[in-house]
């Protein structure tokens, strides 16, 4: 039945509130899980929609935006920085996107796995939106709370830029040069390296 399979999914979901990251929430001493991650940046699409370059599909984005770490309940959250991490972790991530969604019923888990498939990939305006909010929100927690991941992890200015710069300045152009001197800012305070 249909229902039971969502309901199943449903249940399923509950892992991502276990799925912890690095960033810590500001004024907090605990890491964030991933489902609050997806929360905010869903919040944050929104409220930024009016700063991207071209016209997006606010619903598509969202909904991106709310599917693409799902797998992370199979594959677990990679530091975004750790390249050799990254690349293993997108065959688990593969895996887990199939396996999740194909618990819902087939056209309602393949439309779910084409929305990851395209945020993954990056390839159209929706889905590179979405890929610089969540790019936008890790930065803005940096530079909010101490560069707290950045110096737990070694991470260095030209890291943070390598990392976020491609996928931020080419849709989100004011964001992005917000953020950088945010990151000037930041290494004056001793909170990210030169």
């Amino acid at each position: 039945m249909a229902l039971d399979a969502i309901f199943a999914f449903a249940l399923e979901l509950e892992k991502l509130k276990g799925v912890l990251r690095r960033n810590k929430p500001i004024g907090l001493d605990r890491r964030e899980n991933t489902a609050e991650h997806s929360w905010q940046i869903c919040m944050l699409a929104l409220t930024l929609e009016a700063e991207c370059i071209a016209p997006v599909d606010i619903n598509r984005v969202l909904k991106m935006l709310l599917v693409h770490d799902i797998p992370e309940i199979d594959a677990g959250d990679v530091m975004v920085y750790d390249i050799a991490q990254r690349q293993k972790a997108e065959a688990l991530e593969l895996a887990g996107a199939e396996r999740l969604f194909g618990l819902l019923p087939a056209d309602t888990g393949k439309a779910l796995f084409t929305l990851w498939h395209d945020f993954s990939h990056g390839t159209d305006a929706d889905a590179r939106f979405a890929r610089a909010i969540d790019r936008v929100m890790p930065m803005l927690q940096n530079l909010n709370n101490g560069g707290q991941s950045w110096r737990e992890h070694g991470i260095g200015v030209s890291q943070v830029i390598a990392m976020n710069e491609a996928k931020v300045a080419p849709v989100l152009p004011g964001v992005w040069a917000r953020l950088r001197a945010g990151l000037d800012e930041a290494i004056a305070r001793g909170d990210l390296k030169p």
